[in-house]
């Protein structure tokens, strides 16, 4: 996803850090500790950071199954409110559908 890296270049792929097949709790732990925020279309990372708290920072992506690309389009179309949930220390997560 080229397009991805052009708009958010410090974005990691879990399989890219080795994570692909890793439990939630190790995603989240290495997310907690290199200040990553998890985007996932897994309720499991929003529900953990309601237990939990920040961080990590949580973004949800509630669009049901869909390709790649269609992912991408959402993170593009909503880059500046994600930029600015990634900037409030206020919010947790942030919702996508």
């Amino acid at each position: 996803m080229s397009a991805l890296q052009s708009e958010y270049p410090e974005s990691v792929h879990v399989v890219g850090l080795g994570l692909g097949s890793a439990e939630d709790e190790n995603v989240w732990s290495y997310a907690k500790e290199n200040n990553f925020v998890v985007v996932s279309k897994d309720a499991d990372f929003y529900e953990m950071s309601l237990v939990r708290g920040v961080p990590p920072k949580v973004i949800w992506i509630r669009i049901g199954n869909c390709p790649s690309q269609r992912i991408l389009q959402y993170l593009l179309q909503h880059k500046d409110a994600l930029e600015k949930f990634s900037k409030d220390p206020m919010e947790a997560a942030f919702f996508i559908s």
